[in-house]
């Protein structure tokens, strides 16, 4: 169909405002035909990069030459009384005017002064009003007005209470998103005006804010995991041994991600924060055996050896099952696949990677930090120590009191 513009969308999973629209940004700024200037040269800088494709901008200004929209200008005779009631007349004219409420019945209905002999079908019309000056004449509007014709956006947006016109581009095979609204801002700003800047919408504005919350994400679950493992095991020491493992987890999950070409996006940070989860319980298993151990009287060497020993099928079995339990994410095709591929290679890969050096990680760290922390069969010593000692002073006493009486 002539003037009609069609566009094929494949929208996200998680159902994020624009998902599937390619890159969103608005430029924003105080007056639309300066925003207009602005995303037309972005549009024009955009399109000559081969990674954004079918570039286009919101602001369109084809109203006029469809359906006719007037401009009424103002000639030198007209005063300020004049057009005073020119606006009564003129919505009085198109749309009707309340002049007054009457009551039937304790029920309030309003009044509108409508024109039903002349209605307003043409532009032209307009120029048949007569308006009562400020000396008590009538005359007719075109004496004191002209109406003109001129193009106009059908609509105006507005984005962070700002003045904005959206531009859409589809990206190539490969541009993340994220680099793709760091290199359009780059292209972009140099050709903007002054009060005129970039704001992300959509998919951009979505993986900034998760940027953001991501860090916020990980600082939360690292203290409640620590202040948890604190709790429970009675010792700062043993809580800081546990999450040892985990930024080398993080860490060979952002290698794993780097070596398939994924992404860091909504998926693969929720793999993140799982990931954390369990790198953790897996040092629970050997630290909480081992100080178990050193309960009973042995050494710390031969605490976290015998653990190690006695714990290594638990935790291979946990590692093993979780990474087969992700391989249907790696495998999966279709509609979405490429996402949740990465939340899967986020626990394949640093599951893997990681399931050798963790097994090494954990005990040599607990030999190095555990010596300054005191099993619990010491304070069992200590309490029976104390015990012993206060009824052997109980008895000293007693002997005391006993001695002179005799």
């Amino acid at each position: 169909m002539t003037g009609v513009r069609a566009f094929a969308v494949s929208p996200n999973s998680l159902g994020v405002r624009g998902g599937g629209n390619g890159l969103q940004f608005a430029v924003v700024g105080t007056s639309y035909e300066t925003l207009a200037k602005a995303a037309d040269a972005a549009v024009a800088t955009l399109s000559k990069d081969a990674r954004f494709g079918n570039v286009r901008s919101s602001y369109d200004t084809t109203l006029g030459a469809v359906a006719g929209q007037g401009r009424p200008t103002a000639g030198r005779n007209a005063s300020a009384s004049t057009f005073s009631g020119l606006g009564n007349i003129l919505q009085s004219m198109l749309d009707g005017k309340q002049v007054g409420t009457i009551f039937i019945k304790e029920v309030s209905y309003p009044v509108y002064l409508q024109s039903t002999s002349q209605p307003i079908n043409d532009p032209t019309d307009l120029e048949n009003i007569f308006v009562k000056t400020s000396d008590g004449r009538f005359v007719p509007m075109s004496s004191i007005v002209s109406l003109s014709e001129a193009p106009a956006a059908p609509s105006l947006n507005r984005e962070s209470q700002q003045r904005a016109i959206t531009i859409n581009a589809g990206l190539s095979d490969g541009f993340a998103m994220g680099d793709a609204y760091n290199e359009a801002r780059a292209l972009v700003t140099p050709h903007l005006p002054p009060g005129v800047s970039i704001i992300p919408l959509a998919e951009a504005a979505t993986l900034g804010e998760n940027a953001n919350g991501l860090i916020i994400t990980f600082g939360f679950a690292v203290i409640v995991i620590v202040l948890v493992l604190a709790a429970q095991f009675e010792s700062f020491v043993s809580a800081g041994i546990i999450m040892v493992t985990v930024p080398f987890g993080l860490a060979c999950a952002v290698f794993a991600l780097m070596l398939t070409h994924g992404s860091l996006n909504v998926y693969s940070e929720i793999g993140l924060v799982l990931l954390v989860g369990i790198m953790a319980k897996n040092g629970i298993l050997v630290v909480e055996f081992a100080n178990q151990l050193r309960d009973r009287g042995m050494s710390v060497r031969h605490a976290i050896e015998e653990a190690s020993r006695i714990r290594l099928r638990p935790i291979m079995m946990t590692k093993l099952s979780t990474i087969l339990g992700a391989m249907p994410l790696v495998l999966a095709h279709g509609a979405g696949a490429e996402a949740r591929a990465s939340l899967g290679w986020v626990i394949v890969g640093a599951l893997g990677f990681a399931a050798v050096s963790t097994l090494y990680l954990t005990p040599a760290t607990y030999m190095v930090f555990a010596r300054f922390s005191k099993p619990r069969s010491h304070e069992s010593e200590r309490l029976a120590r104390e015990l012993d000692e206060a009824k052997g002073k109980a008895v000293d006493e007693a002997d005391a009191v006993a001695k002179p009486a005799e």
